[in-house]
C-alpha cells in the first residue's frame, strides 16, 4: 500500500483569533470572539500577533487590531504582510477597535472608520469586518504626548473615559462569522 499522506499538508479545524493591542482593549474583544467561536463548538487559539509565527494548523484567520492614527497598528500590518499568501488561501476575517466609535453620534463616523481597514483589503479580501469601540484608560497610556491629547480630548468631552466595548455587538459578529471560517 502507498499512503500518499503528508502531514505537513493537513489542515486542522483551528481557527485562530489574533490580535494587535495596546492597553488590552482589543485583547480582550479578541478574546470575546474566540470564546463565542469555541462556544460554537469552533477549536480556538487566540494569541497576540507578535507570538504568531506559522499559520500551517489553522483552516481560518480572524485578526483584529486597535486603532492609532486612523491605522491599524504596525505590527498588525506587518503580520498581514508577512503571512499575505498564507492568509488569501485561508477564511479570513478582519476587526478593528477604535474610540471613534464611541464618541457621540458614532453612527456618523462608521463609514470612514470601515475605510481605516482599506490597507488590509489591498492585501487580503476578508469574508466580514467588524467594526468595535474600544476602551480609554488614560493611565495605560505609555507616551506622555498621547496621554496629554487623550486628557485634553476628554476635557474638550469628544470621548470619555471607561470601557466603551459592545459585548453583544462583538457576540453578534462572531457568530455571524463562524460559518464563514468552518
Amino acid at each position: 500500500m502507498n499512503f500518499n499522506h503528508s502531514w505537513r499538508n493537513y489542515v486542522s479545524d483551528k481557527i485562530l483569533v489574533t490580535f494587535a493591542s495596546r492597553i488590552d482593549a482589543t485583547a480582550g474583544v479578541a478574546e470575546a470572539i474566540g470564546k463565542t467561536l469555541a462556544e460554537r463548538g469552533a477549536q480556538v487559539d487566540v494569541l497576540p500577533m507578535i507570538d504568531v509565527k506559522d499559520l500551517t494548523p489553522y483552516r481560518a484567520v480572524v485578526a483584529g487590531s486597535a486603532i492609532n492614527a486612523g491605522a491599524w497598528l504596525p505590527e498588525a500590518m506587518h503580520f498581514v504582510q508577512t503571512h499575505r499568501a498564507e492568509l488569501t488561501q485561508k477564511p479570513f476575517a478582519a476587526f478593528l477597535v477604535c474610540m471613534t466609535l464611541s464618541m457621540r453620534n458614532a453612527d456618523r463616523y462608521r463609514s470612514r472608520v470601515a475605510t481605516w481597514l482599506e490597507p488590509v483589503r489591498t492585501m487580503v479580501q476578508p469574508v466580514s469586518e467588524g467594526l468595535f469601540a474600544g476602551a480609554l484608560d488614560i493611565y495605560k497610556i505609555s507616551s506622555f504626548s498621547d496621554r496629554l491629547k487623550f486628557r485634553l480630548s476628554v476635557l474638550f468631552g469628544v470621548w470619555t473615559e471607561g470601557n466603551h466595548r459592545d459585548w453583544d455587538a462583538i457576540r453578534i459578529w462572531a457568530n455571524t462569522i463562524h460559518p464563514l471560517l468552518t
